[in-house]
């Protein structure tokens, strides 16, 4: 019994310290709104495989998730997957480009529109081998270049679960299995 606790603890502790993710709120305070300054927001965050994307919004939006020729041109009518529930999370699982634009087809024009870049995470990342990028690195502008609206900068850049806090819950969860061995 006494080697599948440990066991038990070491998978827990080795999870604990990998496990790294991120949920970021899209356009922070303000949400998915026409009033952010969606590649503003997005510019300074570094979004990885296993991270979290919550949209938040009103009824007059949606979340339509398209392809780069779409999301170039506000096509609203190729759409990938639509969400339209007032609050959506969406998981990032693979790295690559993701495009999110509102279904209102004015308000992507207006710039309601979310590039994602996601990189790699190793700790989540089945592979490690690294990932090729021809021509080198993609830089996009921002998005929402032809609204000279306030700008509302991002307040956050996200809430990472790992680290300290995956350790305390893996002790945690060793003492409770440590408790529970002794009494049976």
């Amino acid at each position: 019994m006494g080697k599948l606790v440990l066991v038990f603890s070491l998978v827990v502790l080795g999870l604990a310290v990998t496990c790294k993710a991120a949920t970021y709120i899209v356009g922070d305070n303000s949400g998915w709104d026409i009033s952010t300054d969606m590649g503003t927001w997005a510019q300074d965050k570094t979004f990885s495989v296993g991270d979290l994307l919550m949209f938040q919004y009103s009824s007059s939006h949606s979340v339509d998730e398209v392809k780069k020729e779409d999301f170039d041109s506000c096509n609203t009518t190729n759409v990938l997957r639509t969400f339209t529930t007032g609050n959506t999370t969406v998981s990032l699982t693979n790295p690559g480009t993701r495009y999110f634009v509102c279904g209102n087809k004015l308000h992507c024009l207006g710039g309601l529109k979310l590039q994602v870049n996601v990189a790699s995470n190793q700790a989540y990342s089945p592979t490690s081998a690294p990932q090729a990028h021809p021509g080198g690195t993609n830089s996009q502008p921002s998005s929402k270049s032809n609204n000279p609206a306030s700008v509302i900068l991002p307040t956050s850049a996200g809430s990472v679960y790992g680290g300290r806090d995956s350790i305390v819950m893996a002790f945690l969860g060793f003492m409770a299995t440590m408790l529970w061995t002794v009494q049976v």
